[in-house]
């Protein structure tokens, strides 16, 4: 209620933080002095008190100098009506965005074959990399992260809370599945549990694997059909070279561990996807740039201008100014008998 009453409104920068909507009453400001100066001229001689506020003493300069507080008060008094009248605003450019949401879950490879250095520093940590950059660009889209090896599971669920899935995304290593092979085809089914409840416009599925499904108990392509009922249109990468990658899995026992690419192609085919293959670190972070533009919503923006009026301020102020004018006019400082 009292906010008003602050030297803080006298300021320049105040004053320069303002639009004023009639601004010419400003310029009455400089007429104010004339004003009052002409009132002198044409009231004729003066007759004053010889006021000494010291006994025995004549009067000071200071004291003297008191009889101007009335037409200082009525100038003060004046100056703010007349810039309550240039009506001071603080107009703020207010712009408010309206896009249909896409729900997006990310599944990523954590098998032990996502340590391999054909993507630089490692084939996990170029996908956690590219995945990150990916999630900032998108615009109030809520997103969920699984991740799979022989086995999968949920590590967040939807949300558009963007740091929370940072932090889960710096988090992924390859240790937390202990279940060998890769269950394309459960990680899958883990994305469109997370979806098939969805209101959202459109509903995507971001596979990113590097070896053939070879665990779980349901298939990829059972899986894609499941998609496509739900309506979740399912993105594959195939991560690294497509030449087979050896892993000793005992001392005299070997196993290639080859990308599965006929499989990923199909279920993005099935469900009205596309499939990638990502070589090197460059061609994945391009891989992403496409999805993010194919899943691009139109956003509405809307713009408005917030106006906040400032003239109750001065006007204010002018009252307290105007008071202490008429109150001056009574007392001997303003001179009663020039009157």
């Amino acid at each position: 209620m009292w906010d008003w009453f602050s030297a803080e409104w006298f300021t320049i920068q105040k004053f320069r933080a303002f639009t004023w909507v009639d601004v010419y009453y400003l310029y009455g400001i400089a007429a104010v002095p004339v004003v009052l100066w002409l009132r002198v001229v044409f009231k004729g001689p003066i007759q004053r008190f010889n006021i000494s506020f010291v006994k025995g003493e004549t009067p000071t300069e200071w004291s003297s100098g008191l009889r101007w507080l009335f037409p200082v008060a009525m100038f003060l008094a004046i100056s703010m009506i007349l810039v309550a009248l240039a009506r001071p605003q603080i107009v703020r450019m207010l712009a408010e965005q309206d896009a249909e949401v896409i729900d997006i879950v990310l599944a990523l490879d954590i098998s032990d074959s996502m340590r391999e250095t054909d993507l630089k520093p490692t084939r996990l940590a170029a996908a956690k990399t590219v995945a990150k950059g990916f999630i900032g660009g998108r615009l109030q889209d809520q997103i969920g992260l699984v991740v799979f090896a022989g086995e999968a599971f949920t590590l967040c669920p939807l949300t558009n809370d963007y740091d929370l899935l940072y932090g889960y995304i710096d988090d992924i290593s390859p240790d937390r599945i202990a279940v060998a092979g890769s269950a394309i085809g459960s990680a899958l089914a883990v994305c469109i549990n997370r979806l098939r409840e969805s209101q959202a416009r459109s509903k995507v599925v971001i596979l990113l694997s590097d070896g053939e499904s070879n665990a779980g108990n349901l298939t990829p392509i059972t899986a894609a059909k499941l998609a496509k009922a739900f309506g979740v249109r399912v993105y594959t990468i195939a991560i690294g070279k497509a030449t087979s990658i050896q892993k000793i899995l005992t001392d005299s026992t070997q196993v290639a561990a080859t990308t599965d690419e006929n499989t990923l192609q199909q279920i993005a085919n099935s469900t009205n996807g596309r499939f990638y293959r990502a070589l090197d670190s460059a061609t994945l972070q391009q891989i992403f740039g496409q999805i993010n533009r194919l899943e691009r919503v139109k956003v509405k923006t809307r713009r408005y201008q917030e106006v906040k009026d400032y003239y109750r301020v001065y006007l204010n102020w002018g009252m307290v100014f105007l008071l202490i004018a008429l109150f001056l006019k009574v007392i001997f400082v303003a001179n009663v008998l020039e009157d």
